[in-house]
């Protein structure tokens, strides 16, 4: 989940960003979307990198999940297909759906718009971003797809060889 460290919510802007590179005047962002706009965003604008929010939980004082591990929670529970419309839902089916993933989850210090905005989030990387989370049933798949041709480029240089 290192790429959480390029990925940024913009204060006042809905969506993902993905940080290019520092200017002189602000930071050049992408958005993270089929359309991938570029911009420039002013010094004086609040960016929140993804990497550096994190959720609280009952434990203790300080005690808090960070999003990289939430979103993983997340995945795990619901593989990119979450039960409800986080726009849509109400208060007690967004606050039942995270405690479904985390349960120990601060309930005076998380609120409703905090939990629309971690699973709008989510599904926004989860379909632009795939890399960022582990495809159990597609990972079982795909090394033996892999094998059968990894096998046959792997015969084809040899007959080459053995041609010449």
């Amino acid at each position: 989940m290192d790429l959480l460290n390029e990925v940024a919510h913009i204060s006042g802007k809905s969506g993902l960003y993905k940080v290019l590179k520092p200017t002189r005047t602000g930071v050049i962002v992408e958005t993270l979307d089929a359309a991938k706009q570029k911009s420039v965003v002013g010094g004086q604008t609040r960016i929140s990198v993804l990497k550096d929010i994190s959720l609280y939980l009952d434990d203790h004082q300080d005690s808090t999940l960070p999003l990289a591990d939430l979103f993983l929670q997340i995945h795990a529970k619901f593989n990119g297909v979450l039960p409800i419309e986080a726009k849509k839902a109400s208060d007690a089916e967004l606050f039942s759906t995270l405690a479904t993933v985390v349960p120990n989850y601060d309930t005076d210090r998380v609120f409703a718009s905090d939990i629309k905005k971690i699973l709008s989030w989510y599904l926004i990387l989860v379909a632009n971003t795939p890399e960022l989370f582990p495809a159990a049933t597609k990972a079982e798949k795909a090394p033996k797809a892999e094998k059968a041709p990894a096998e046959k480029a792997e015969k084809k240089p040899a007959a080459k060889k053995a041609a010449k």
